[in-house]
């Protein structure tokens, strides 16, 4: 029999993956992705919201990849990844303009519409970086259970759009980088202090990108526990699993 295979970086694990087209109330075709649990029902959602497109932020940015390859076969956590209007990836081109954090707001409609009407449950949204302002600046929306903030700027939210948190019943669970370029912990207790919903954690050592394996997977446990209430997720892809669901494959670019 195999043994198990520990998780890296480039572990993908079993998922139904599909292709998704979003349109917005304005007009736009998006292209994303669904990453559903295989041979299990789905728990809860996680529709992602990428970083900075000006700045090279795309669906495929590294912690909503990882988010993607792992969590629907380690959390049953079903993974929405999708590029922004005017955004870039390997899935392709999204129609449209950057639109600083205003226009991407009917984005993220979309991407809630495209859930809903997959009948997923239990919607949570994560943003990283521009994605927090995607969804500070759109406002808190109905039936969503809970929101994770990953590195946020908050370079385009007034302090009048995060005000508008404040007694929406909305969770929001902030992770901010011991060593961020932007926010700084007890900058973030600072500014977030407006909103009784939010929780501050402080990711020890990390920076604003979150390189390196510690630091994923203290995002994922993160997001993992927030919506499954699971513990730390596994380090290794069982022999047993691997061969009633499918084996972890490896992800290479070249």
């Amino acid at each position: 029999m195999s043994a198990d295979e520990e998780i890296r970086a480039g572990s993908v694990l079993p998922a139904e993956r599909r292709s998704l087209e979003l349109f917005t109330g304005d007009g736009l075709r998006l292209v994303g992705e669904i990453a559903l649990p295989v041979g299990a029902p789905t728990a809860a959602t996680l529709v992602c919201v990428h970083p900075l497109p000006t700045h090279g932020g795309m669906m495929d940015s590294h912690l909503l990849r990882k988010a993607s390859w792992r969590l629907p076969a380690l959390a049953r956590i079903a993974v929405l990844r999708f590029n922004t209007r005017g955004t870039t990836s390997a899935a392709g081109t999204s129609e449209g303009e950057f639109d600083e954090a205003r226009g991407e707001g009917l984005d993220l409609d979309a991407a809630i519409a495209v859930a809903r009407d997959l009948g997923l449950p239990r919607v949570w949204l994560l943003g990283w970086s521009f994605g927090c302002d995607v969804i500070l600046k759109r406002g808190p929306v109905d039936g969503i259970e809970g929101v994770v903030l990953v590195s946020p700027a908050l370079r385009f939210t007034t302090p009048e759009e995060l005000e508008r948190w404040a007694g929406a019943g909305v969770p929001l669970a902030c992770l901010i980088p011991e060593n961020d370029d932007y926010l700084r912990p007890d900058q973030a207790r600072e500014r977030f202090a407006v909103v009784p919903e939010a929780q501050v954690i402080a990711g020890e050592g990390a920076g604003h990108l979150w390189v390196g394996e510690p630091y994923v997977r203290m995002v994922l446990d993160e997001v993992a526990g927030r919506l499954t209430g699971a513990g730390p997720l596994p380090t290794s892809w069982p022999a047993a699993r691997a061969a009633s669901e499918g084996p972890m494959e490896r992800w290479s670019d070249l």
